[in-house]
């Protein structure tokens, strides 16, 4: 693949929007689009929407899939019966979306050979590790990396043929391993996948899974296509990376405040992005960020089902002009994990130790707080790993005092909140309200100013913040959510 001048985009779809397949296909897909305008686009595609769940846990709820089933060694055959699920349900996407019976066989061959060539290498490796010199927890990430791999090659490979049956050169190309003799690192499986694309005259549809040497899902777990579209991006020099969602970019979720006074973010630079993800907001994984950062090309996220407007340019150099929240968001059920030991007062070892539980035990902190004697981290994670974080400490620290407490974090996020009337007017929505925050966090690098309070004013924060803080503020955002682009 020859590039010259940057000429083309790299852009990823979800699996929400992947699943609304022929609204896709009129917006962003094709839309609208002729001849060469189809093209100079590369396209990132995630599974469908809860076929990931499917193959590996559902990412809420935690009921296992076909990956938890096969890792658990009390489950037997339910693995097996839960593949067969999954096959059938991508038979059932296959006959909703194409209407030519050969075109529907097609999909339904490609699924069934990598389901059942899957399914056979499971039954291997369940046979070969009923010896005692093979053990099932070495291969488990390989497992699982596999059977994630099965959603994207099923979602390109239909992508693909949707758009050759109706005109579009359009070509799979999948970066999953699926048979593949040799191992490579990310940009090197990229730079081989992409050496004969021409991208004038076609349009390629990329797995959002990649297999590689750096075993991305030891690393992003569920994050790995952004990874993808991010290194896509700038091993192939492209102009822009776009992520293409179902919903805005925006100062804050409209379900929760009025659709007539959010306003889409018209642009915001990275340090933003950042916070929005430690809040589960995610525009982009921070450390695909990273690349795109490094190498200066802007992230643009769109709505993909409203195409003409421009969305929200996130861009490395983008400083605010004046001192403003962007966007207010937060997390309910949140875990005020608070730790209390007389003992704590100048002696060094207490927060390492508690940094190693919460890590061993795969727990999100989302903030931290400190003072003489007691840590409180803010927690998102299960019950169940908490209490194991805390059976650890209790353990190491017999004398200390652990109290658990279910709260709400709210988030006031923007480039520069350096103003002294943020956290004053923030105090005053909040009064107004009456709402009494349980703790008030303010940084010293004034990107974000975050709110504890009880669960059931969660909603009221997020409003009465919007309202003081961008509804209110002197200098109002620009562009408005149902704003014409």
């Amino acid at each position: 693949m020859t590039i010259d001048t940057p000429r083309h985009t790299v852009e990823k779809i979800g699996g929400t929007s992947m699943s609304r397949t022929d609204e896709l296909l009129k917006t962003v897909l094709i839309g609208d689009r002729q001849g060469d305008a189809l093209y100079q686009r590369i396209f990132v595609v995630s599974a469908y929407a809860g076929m990931t769940d499917e193959l590996l846990e559902h990412k809420k709820s935690g009921k296992p899939g076909v990956y938890a089933l096969f890792a658990s060694a009390e489950s037997g055959w339910g693995w097996g019966d839960a593949l067969t699920a999954v096959a059938d349900k991508m038979y059932e996407h296959n006959a909703r979306i194409f209407a030519d019976e050969s075109a529907r066989q097609s999909a339904n061959r490609f699924a069934r050979e990598r389901v059942e060539g899957v399914r056979s290498c499971l039954i291997d490796l369940q046979r070969l590790c009923s010896f005692g010199h093979f053990q099932l927890q070495q291969h488990l990430l390989t497992v699982r990396e596999m059977l994630a791999s099965l959603g994207e090659a099923h979602s390109a490979f239909n992508t693909a043929l949707l758009l050759n049956l109706r005109g579009v050169r359009a070509r799979m190309i999948d970066l999953t391993g699926w048979r593949e003799a040799g191992h490579y690192a990310l940009d090197e499986a990229i730079e081989r996948a992409m050496a004969d694309v021409d991208l004038a005259r076609e349009l390629p549809i990329v797995t959002g899974y990649a297999q590689c040497s750096e075993t991305l899902m030891g690393t992003y777990d569920r994050g790995y296509s952004e990874v993808t579209l991010s290194r896509l991006t700038v091993v192939t020099k492209a102009r822009e990376a776009i992520i293409h969602k179902e919903f805005h970019l925006s100062s804050a979720d409209p379900r929760l405040v009025s659709p007539d006074a959010v306003r889409v973010i018209g642009q915001t630079n990275y340090d933003v992005a950042d916070q929005l993800s430690n809040m589960g907001m995610e525009a982009i994984h921070p450390r695909a960020a990273k690349s795109l950062r490094q190498a200066g090309i802007p992230l643009r996220v769109k709505n993909a089902f409203e195409p003409e407007h421009p969305g929200t340019v996130i861009r490395a150099d983008l400083a605010a002009e004046a001192s403003r929240v962007e966007i207010v968001t937060g997390l309910k059920n949140v875990y005020a994990f608070e730790f209390y030991d007389q003992d704590m007062v100048g002696v060094k070892g207490y927060d390492a130790e508690i940094l190693e539980a919460l890590k061993r035990h795969k727990v999100w902190i989302i903030a931290k707080t400190s003072n003489a004697n007691t840590i409180i981290h803010y927690l998102k994670g299960s019950m169940k790993a908490i209490k194991r974080v805390e059976a650890d400490l209790f353990a190491r620290f017999p004398t200390a005092e652990i109290a658990l407490r279910k709260v709400a974090l709210v988030s006031a996020i923007g480039r520069d909140l350096s103003s002294p009337k943020v956290l004053t007017k923030a105090i005053a929505a909040l009064g107004q309200a009456g709402i009494e925050p349980l703790g008030v966090h303010d940084l010293l690098r004034k990107v974000d100013l975050q709110v504890i309070v009880e669960q059931d004013q969660f909603e009221a924060t997020i409003a009465a913040l919007h309202k003081g803080l961008i509804e209110d503020w002197a200098e109002a955002p620009e562009t408005r959510l149902h704003a014409a682009a």
